[in-house]
C-alpha cells in the first residue's frame, strides 16, 4: 500500500515534468507523504509553487540558498522510494557517473532508500548507444528503471522514449510496496542468453538471443528479496544489483552450472536460449576455406529443463520456456508434460511484439492445472513482472 508511505521525487529538466503535477496529486491523494527535489533546469518546465501546494511541502532545489544549507543526506534516509521523473538524458549522464552538482544529484549519491529513475526522451535519444550504456550502470548500481513507453513524442515525431504515465508510476509503486520483500528467503536460479556451440577456435553455432527477458526477471525478483542466481550465456549486460552472476558459453557448461545447483534451488526459470546440437568434434585449429564444402555433423545438448525436472524435489518450482512458429500451445502444453515443469513461458514468433533482441515481448503462461494466461505485448522488464506475479501465486 502507498498510503503511509514517504516518497521522494527529482524532477529534471524535461518537457515531461508538467506531468509530475498529476503524479504528486495522485500520491497525496493515495495517502503518501511526498517531498520534491528539482534541479534547477526543472523549474524553467513546471513552477514549484504548484508542486508545493500539492505535496504540503517546499520545493527544494538549491543545495545553498540564503545561507541555508539544504540537508541532501536527510532527504535520501527519510523517503521510502526516491523517483526521479522525468530522468533527462543529461542527469542520467551524471547519475550514472557519480557527478554531484546540484540537490537532486547530491540526494541521489547519498539515498539509502530504493532509487528509481523514469526517463523521457525522444526516440533517436533514447536508442543511442551511451543512452543505454548510461542506464545499464544505473542498473548496476541498484536502481530500477521504469519501461519508456511508445507514442507521440515533444518532437513530433512517433516512437519510443516516452516517460511512464503517471498512473502507471503509481501501479508501480503499489506493485512494490505490496510485493517488497515477497521473495525473501527465496533462492531463484534463472538462466538468459544464448549458448554458443564452437565449432573451432574461432566459429560457434548460435542463436540471436540478448538475454534481455532473462536479466529483466534476475533484477525484478532480486528487487522483490529473492536471492538470485543467473547462469548468463555470452551477452553484454549489466548485471542487476545483488545478483550473483555465473558466465558460461556452452549448453554443457550452462546444464553443468544448474545441475551443480538443482539441490538448493526453491525456484528455477530457465529463460535462456540454449543450442539444441553442438558439433561433434570442436577443430582444434581454424579451418581454413576450401573448394570442398564443409559438413558438421552435430549432436543433441544435454536437456536443461529435463534434468532439472527429472531431479526436481518437493517443494521445488520449475518454470520453462518455449518459442514456437507453429501449433504454439500444443507444443507449449507438450513441453510442460513432458519436461515435468510447472509453468511454460509461451513466445511466439509470429507475434510482431516477441522474438530475439527486441525490448518487447508477448506471451502466453501455460500451467500445469491446464490454465492459459495470455497477456498483450508488453516491455521485457513488465513482462518480467507478470510472471513474478505468477510464480508467487504458485508458491503462496
Amino acid at each position: 500500500m502507498i498510503s503511509g508511505k514517504k516518497i521522494l521525487i527529482g524532477i529534471t529538466g524535461s518537457i515531461a515534468a508538467y506531468k509530475m503535477v498529476h503524479l504528486v496529486r495522485l500520491l497525496v491523494k493515495a495517502g503518501a507523504e511526498v517531498k520534491v527535489v528539482m534541479t534547477p533546469a526543472a523549474t524553467d518546465f513546471v513552477a514549484p509553487l504548484t508542486l508545493s501546494t500539492l505535496a504540503h511541502h517546499p520545493v527544494q532545489s538549491e543545495l545553498f540558498k540564503e545561507g541555508a544549507w539544504a540537508n541532501h543526506v536527510m532527504l535520501g534516509r527519510w523517503a521510502d522510494l526516491f523517483l526521479v521523473a522525468p530522468l533527462s538524458c543529461n542527469t542520467l549522464a551524471k547519475m550514472a557517473n557519480g557527478h554531484c552538482d546540484n540537490l537532486l544529484l547530491a540526494t541521489y549519491l547519498s539515498a539509502t532508500c530504493p532509487v528509481w529513475v523514469a526517463p523521457a526522451m525522444d526516440n533517436d535519444m533514447w536508442q543511442h548507444p551511451a543512452i543505454q550504456h548510461n542506464l545499464n550502470s544505473l542498473r548496476s548500481h541498484g536502481c530500477h528503471v521504469l519501461p519508456v513507453g511508445f507514442g507521440e513524442l515533444a518532437s513530433g515525431l512517433t516512437g519510443n522514449g516516452r516517460m511512464a504515465e503517471p498512473e502507471q508510476m503509481v501501479a508501480e509503486m503499489e506493485s512494490f510496496f505490496n510485493g517488497q520483500n515477497s521473495f525473501s528467503g527465496k533462492k531463484v536460479l534463472i538462466t538468459a542468453g544464448p549458448t554458443y556451440e564452437a565449432i573451432d577456435p574461432v566459429r560457434f553455432i548460435g542463436n540471436h538471443s540478448s538475454g534481455k527477458m532473462g536479466y529483466a526477471l534476475a533484477e525484478t525478483i532480486a528487487r522483490k528479496g529473492g536471492a538470485v542466481t543467473l547462469v548468463s550465456g555470452p551477452v553484454s549486460l549489466a548485471v542487476p544489483a545483488g545478483v550473483e552472476l555465473v558466465r558460461v558459453q556452452s549448453a554443457a557448461e550452462m546444464h553443468d552450472a544448474c545441475m551443480k545447483r538443482q539441490a538448493d534451488y526453491d525456484i528455477a526459470i530457465l529463460s535462456a536460449a540454449v543450442a539444441d546440437y553442438t558439433p561433434e568434434e570442436v577443430a582444434a585449429e581454424k579451418i581454413k576455406k576450401s573448394e570442398a564444402g564443409l559438413t558438421l555433423t552435430l549432436r543433441k545438448t544435454p536437456d536443461i529443463l529435463a534434468s532439472l525436472g527429472a531431479a526436481k524435489k518437493k517443494g521445488q518450482l520449475l518454470v520453462g520456456f518455449a518459442l514456437e512458429t507453429n501449433n504454439e500451445l500444443a507444443n507449449a502444453r507438450k513441453k510442460l508434460e513432458s519436461k515435468n515443469a510447472d509453468m511454460i513461458v509461451l513466445n511466439s514468433l509470429n507475434d510482431s511484439g516477441a522474438g530475439f533482441g527486441k525490448p518487447t515481448n508477448k506471451i502466453t503462461l501455460v500451467l500445469d492445472n491446464g490454465r492459459e494466461l495470455a497477456f498483450e505485448t508488453k516491455t521485457k522488464e513488465a513482462v518480467a513482472e507478470d510472471i513474478a506475479g505468477q510464480v508467487l501465486q504458485m508458491i503462496s
